[in-house]
């Protein structure tokens, strides 16, 4: 009998209250996609008028690459051609309300969307399809290194002294608020509230030795031997094993769903809303599982290479919290993430985290 991978996901355990924060250093990486012309300084080439231009969060640029290769076999995919650009989510999401070219967005937080439909690029009803405009899914996992010499299990283990941290900046990094959302779960679960979180995430701080400008760069920091876990998706430590690194990866008894949106501009290239629908496909959905990512429609099972088990590469048995289960981006971005110069005052996890001396301030 065929295996189904589910894109409902799992239902998580128990539910848990929330928050997080802003940290450091910011980094773009650009990058050209099969059967484009190299770009360079984050701006597209003079012959991408004719194009679909894709801006994007780093993490996912080789299911792009992947799902392009397929796509222009197609009758649909033949002739067009794609210019590509990837880096921390909130940089491009910014970079385009400011007059970056883009046909396509995929993008790690709703909210690098909704500033899009704020600055008039994006349709107020960008999310009102069968997946809400989720494209990609994931869950926040623990990376250690081979054969986890410092014999780490879970949360608690990578606050422990002489643990170093590697995680992305959430001042710039999708990645990093899924990361840190994922920890504040765990925190909270026995009930303690804002008190155990701000004593979990002070610890957490302290020990973060690398706050990466992305999802991707912080993998990247790992594999040159900097600290002892990365906090990061589920589909980047696959990716990570997929390219010949030796890492072990755990997904925590608590964990956070990370779900990313995408969404095709006002006056967009036609070919980008083909491509939004091919990305959704069985066939679109079944080549991001291959990449390590979590299909958000049903689809037959696909062996996938680098998991923990190729078999059954997404396992649910763990308390999977949802950002729903949190309050909502709206009410976590206000409680936890505002800074002082955009909202008038600190929230909770950005006050902790520049009390550790690696926040934004």
């Amino acid at each position: 009998m065929d295996r189904i991978y589910l894109g409902s996901h799992p239902v998580k355990r128990t539910l848990a209250t929330a928050g997080l924060s802003a940290l450091l250093s910011v980094s773009v990486l650009t990058a050209c996609s099969p059967g484009s012309n190299a770009t360079a300084d984050n701006e597209f080439g003079d012959n991408a008028a004719g194009a679909v231009s894709i801006v994007g969060f780093a993490v996912p640029k080789a299911a792009h690459d992947a799902v392009q290769a397929a796509w222009e076999k197609t009758a649909d995919g033949q002739g067009v051609r794609f210019e590509s650009s990837y880096g921390a989510s909130g940089d491009q999401s910014r970079a385009v309300a400011e007059g970056k070219k883009a046909d396509y967005v995929h993008f790690s937080l709703e909210g690098d969307v909704t500033r899009l439909v704020k600055a008039g690029l994006v349709d107020e009803d960008w999310n009102s399809g069968p997946t809400r405009g989720i494209i990609s899914s994931s869950v926040v996992v623990l990376v250690v290194r081979d054969g986890n010499p410092k014999n780490i299990r879970g949360w608690d283990d990578i606050v422990e002294p002489g643990v170093g941290i590697v995680t992305a900046n959430p001042g710039s990094s999708g990645a990093a608020r899924w990361n840190i959302l994922a920890a504040w779960a765990h925190a909270i679960e026995g009930g303690g509230g804002d008190t155990a979180g701000e004593a979990f995430l002070t610890r957490f701080f302290e020990n973060a030795v690398t706050l990466a400008g992305s999802g991707r760069e912080a993998t990247t920091a790992f594999q040159n031997g900097v600290g002892d876990v990365l906090v990061s998706y589920e589909n980047e430590a696959i990716f990570a094993r997929q390219s010949g690194e030796a890492f072990d990866y755990l997904i925590p008894d608590t964990t956070l769903r990370i779900d990313n949106p995408a969404a095709v501009t006002k006056g967009a290239n036609p070919a980008a809303a083909e491509y939004h629908e091919f990305i959704l496909s069985e066939e679109g959905q079944r080549i991001f599982a291959s990449k390590g990512f979590r299909p958000v429609i049903d689809v037959k099972a696909v062996d996938v290479e680098g998991a923990n088990d190729s078999q059954n590469p997404f396992p649910t048995d763990a308390n999977i919290v949802t950002i729903a289960d949190l309050g909502g981006w709206s009410e976590i971005n206000t409680r936890f993430f505002a800074t002082k110069d955009k909202d008038g005052a600190d929230g909770l996890i950005t006050r902790i985290q520049n009390a550790s001396g690696k926040g934004t301030t």
